[in-house]
């Protein structure tokens, strides 16, 4: 593949596993697209899937696997810890070599286009891509969710969807699609079940609470290990890094008696990433990615 773009979809189904491999089962074997990885989770209800390829082939797999998870996933019996507002929540695709953001916000365009006309499915246009100010925040398309969205909707001033009909799929929802730059989903998680105290950190290092430019964060519940959770987006980890946040939420949590139990990342991660933490907690000295021994095969 000379030209790469990669999307990471999410879907709004964590728990009924058949129907995840349905919808992931659009991304393989397909000319021109590779399947790199696939994540679900219970408490979330929600998967996430990674793939990359070739502009036209990876939006026509895309538009296939948003038509099997509008039959598959009825969003008026979906419960889950994490924000959503459609059975396809969220598709981003990010320039990765040989394409420009724009290349990418133009495959974002022509796949809602064919998937509204296909199946229905209302699409709001975010980040790069957004069509106005207040659309370019996904926390501001996402707000009251889908149980609120048909209201909100009724402002077709403000929240008239870019593609397809007026107002929501009923059993789908509504679905932002854009181009934006590479983040790294990293959750943290602490040995509290007060829900509370993962919020009061949240608000302390996300950006709209006068936190880290580039972290976006909520307090969530992880139900089966019955803790709390910190759950970010790092939208540029570039500017705002895995380390910094992480020394932040286990400075913040001492202040509550509470300690971090370790963290995670949902999907892929960028290796320059992880060299950047291991430079901060090392002490690395003029230490290059080169260096490391998997890059020179």
């Amino acid at each position: 593949m000379d030209r790469i773009i990669e999307c990471v979809p999410n879907f709004s189904e964590g728990r009924d596993l058949a129907k995840v491999e349905k919808i992931v089962d659009c991304f393989r074997g397909k000319e021109g697209v590779k399947l790199l990885d696939y994540t679900s989770d219970k408490d979330h209800n929600r998967s996430v899937v990674t793939v990359i390829g070739e502009p036209e082939p990876l939006r026509d797999a895309m538009v296939e696997a948003i038509g099997k998870a509008v039959e598959l996933i009825d969003m008026t019996k979906h419960e889950g810890q994490h924000p959503r507002m459609g059975c396809v929540d969220v598709v981003p695709f990010i320039p990765i070599r040989g394409v420009t953001v724009e290349d990418a916000d133009r495959i974002a365009k022509e796949t809602a286009q064919i998937a509204a006309d296909r199946f229905g499915q209302p699409f709001f246009l975010y980040e790069k891509s957004a069509s106005a100010p207040h659309r370019e925040n996904l926390a501001n398309v996402r707000k009251g969710q889908f149980e609120g969205m048909a209201e909100k909707m009724l402002d077709q001033d403000m929240w008239k969807p870019d593609f397809g009909p007026n107002t929501i799929h009923p059993t789908g929802g509504v679905t932002a699609i854009g181009a934006r730059m590479p983040l790294i989903a990293y959750n943290i998680n602490l040995d509290t079940s007060n829900l509370e105290i993962a919020k009061k950190i949240a608000d302390k290092i996300r950006h709209i609470r006068g936190g880290f430019r580039y972290c976006k964060a909520m307090g969530v519940m992880l139900e089966e290990r019955n803790i709390a959770q910190v759950s970010m987006n790092l939208t540029d980890y570039t500017r705002t890094s895995v380390y910094t946040v992480f020394e932040t939420v286990k400075m913040e949590a001492r202040r509550y008696g509470v300690n971090v139990l370790g963290s995670e990342v949902v999907g892929l991660i960028p290796l320059q990433a992880l060299v950047d933490c291991a430079e901060y907690y090392l002490g690395f000295e003029g230490f290059e990615t080169s260096q490391v021994l998997e890059t020179r095969l």
